[in-house]
């Protein structure tokens, strides 16, 4: 069956940087959209960000976009989240997830979850 394991969180001073990995396995990663999803206490659920297998797309919220970059690679079968200029209103548990749609930006379509990693943000 197929997993994800997200790494790379911790905590960070507001308009520093971080890179969030997520390793995939049981299921073939070159084939699968893979996104980015964070969720704040007392929050939904929310789309951070997205890439094709092909690597030939990406997709950003509103919210980040300019400030992080989604990116993969395939023959390690890792997505990548990079994170810079962060805010505090970034804090939040982050989770990544793969789909055979695109774009990833529901979660409710997604066929995997990996078990979140806290990202904080300092004021």
């Amino acid at each position: 069956q197929g997993q994800l394991a997200e790494s790379g969180g911790g905590l960070v001073q507001a308009g520093g940087s971080l890179r969030l990995s997520c390793a995939a396995s049981g299921f073939t990663f070159s084939t699968y959209t893979m996104g980015w999803f964070r969720q704040a206490p007392g929050k939904e659920r929310e789309f951070v960000a997205t890439i094709n297998w092909k690597e030939r797309a990406t997709y950003y919220a509103d919210s980040v976009r300019g400030r992080f970059t989604v990116s993969r690679d395939n023959a390690k079968n890792t997505a990548y989240l990079r994170m810079s200029s962060l805010k505090p209103e970034d804090t939040a548990v982050y989770y990544c997830a793969a789909s055979n749609i695109y774009p990833l930006t529901n979660p409710l379509r997604s066929d995997y979850w990996g078990q979140g990693t806290q990202v904080t943000v300092s004021s």
